[in-house]
């Protein structure tokens, strides 16, 4: 690593996100200028109670996936936003079930990356399917609506993952 270089990977690109009706996303972040692909899949974690935040808020488990070397991680994201969503790391999960709480804080223990994204365009209905026809055909028909903009995301490095792994198997 060269003086001054920041040491943690910092990945800035664009994202398509599909917000199923059950409360899943599924989608991809594609890593500029590289143009580099990653999956991104999302399940909402559940509140038994209502949460104070407003019922545009909740929590997701995120997990973004390394498909040329079939690798995944998950963090999880707070969302804010009912179809133009914004995603952003949690800092706490207070007011949420114990085993929520206890993922939230196992999830910020083991690795230190930083999600955001900022919805900068909505597309529903037709626009909504053509697109996933086009880049989600696995989605096809189940009346998503799609959010597309900018994601960054800090920290998050495979192949040092895959040099830790190495390393504990000797």
């Amino acid at each position: 690593m060269e003086e001054g270089e920041d040491s943690t990977k910092k990945m800035e690109g664009v994202a398509s996100i599909a917000l199923l009706p059950c409360g899943s996303i599924s989608g991809h972040f594609i890593h500029l200028p590289h143009s580099t692909c990653y999956g991104l899949h999302g399940t909402e974690l559940t509140c038994e109670r209502e949460c104070s935040r407003g019922e545009d808020y909740r929590l997701i488990k995120l997990e973004i996936i390394d498909f040329r070397i079939n690798k995944q991680v998950a963090v999880v994201v707070e969302c804010k936003g009912h179809d133009a969503a914004r995603f952003h790391n949690v800092e706490h999960a207070h007011g949420w079930e114990k085993d929520v709480v206890k993922e939230v804080e196992q999830k910020l223990a083991e690795n230190k990356i930083l999600v955001s994204f900022e919805c900068e365009s909505l597309k529903a209905d037709k626009a909504a399917e053509d697109h996933i026809r086009q880049f989600m055909p696995k989605l096809t028909g189940m009346d998503a609506v799609v959010n597309i903009g900018k994601m960054v995301i800090t920290g998050l490095d495979f192949e040092e993952e895959d040099e830790e792994t190495e390393d504990e198997g000797q």
